[in-house]
């Protein structure tokens, strides 16, 4: 199955290690490419799938760059347009320690995707081949005129009969086209509309409330304290306001510190409407994977929507059980990855969610 994914993708910049921005600039930074569907479409390839990522982008070295790495991951990069107006986005990233968070700078205003209507984009090659079809809460957010091509998207994708996901990814630094209302308020407008057109809804343990207003009772996200069962009344509120939602799966992150978070999910599946969690103990309780000294969480989440919509389009791995056991051990490794891409084998991930997480050498 081809599996198209939607948005912007950006040139990150990262101090090298655990410094900061004052302490090597100006000086050299780490210069890679990220973004949240970028990063989807990149893990579906390098697991063994085929994928292809859709943007909008200058017609400049930047890009020529761009789509070399494309193709050095396997990602098609025939639906890379280039644009006469707008620019390359980048981001800054600080890596956070023990109590210090990680920090995101933005300076994405005025990209080629935000000022890229709908109705510039060539639905018909986009969707020739495409069995999946991925998007964010990310390019919605950007501007009025990327929000409508995000809904477009959607629109065309369900129109052919192509399965929708959606990870929700609600981006408070972002929002802010639309003088007057609050970037949630305009957030909850914005995705309630699209959500009429997707089958798949994927969230963080705050998405669902921030995104869609729908609130997970007993968990307070800050303090690190998660009530897993009350992601299956989340789940099933989405799908009770949603009807056309099938499947909607949700990641729970425990943040002792930055460098120490506890790391699961739960998946539900409207057609046995039963709730999976991953990872589980050998009693068949929910155990999350405790993560300590990570390397970069930042790609995480789309890591686990790309290791999920990977096993849903490999019948060996499709079963929800499984795929939502596939997809948390995906994002478990990412943890350990630098960068915005995950680089964890498909070998891995299935080691992992069979137990072998020691961290041996393997020779």
């Amino acid at each position: 199955m081809r599996v198209v994914t939607f948005g912007e993708v950006m040139i990150r910049m990262c101090p090298p290690e655990f410094l900061r921005l004052r302490q090597v600039l100006p000086g050299g930074l780490e210069v890679t490419f990220g973004g949240g569907e970028v990063n989807v479409a990149v893990s579906v390839a390098f697991q063994g799938g085929q994928s292809a990522f859709l943007t909008a982008l200058p017609d400049n070295p930047l890009t020529d760059s761009f789509e070399q790495e494309l193709r050095k991951l396997n990602v098609s990069a025939d639906l890379v347009q280039r644009c006469k107006e707008g620019r390359f986005g980048i981001y800054f990233v600080e890596t956070g320690a023990n109590q210090r968070g990680g920090t995101v700078t933005y300076d994405r205003d005025a990209s080629c995707i935000s000022m890229a209507a709908g109705s510039s984009y060539d639905w018909d090659k986009v969707f020739a081949d495409a069995s999946w079809f991925h998007i964010t809460g990310i390019t919605p957010a950007l501007s009025s005129i990327s929000a409508g091509a995000a809904l477009r998207s959607v629109q065309e994708a369900q129109k052919r009969g192509i399965k929708v996901s959606c990870d929700l990814n609600f981006r408070k630094k972002l929002w802010k086209w639309k003088p007057g209302t609050t970037s949630t308020a305009l957030a909850r407008e914005t995705m309630r509309g699209m959500m009429p057109f997707i089958d798949l809804v994927i969230a963080n343990e705050e998405d669902a409330d921030l995104a869609l207003g729908i609130q997970a009772h007993g968990t307070d996200v800050e303090a690190g304290e998660i009530n897993v069962g009350a992601f299956e009344d989340v789940a099933k509120r989405i799908v009770a306001d949603f009807p056309n939602v099938s499947q909607v799966a949700i990641t729970l992150r425990e943040s002792i510190s930055a460098s120490h978070n506890n790391w699961g999910a739960v998946f539900y599946d409207t057609a046995t409407k039963q709730l999976h969690a991953a990872p589980l103990d050998s009693n068949g309780k929910y155990e999350p994977y405790e993560i300590h000294n990570i390397v970069d969480r930042v790609g995480a989440g789309d890591s686990f929507s790309g290791g999920l919509i990977f096993a849903l389009t490999t019948p060996e791995l499709s079963s929800p059980d499984v795929a939502i056991r596939y997809a948390v051990s995906a994002s478990c490794l990412k943890h350990s990855i630098k960068g915005d891409f995950n680089y964890a084998t498909r070998e891995e991930i299935i080691a992992l969610m069979n137990g072998s997480g020691s961290g041996r050498v393997q020779r």
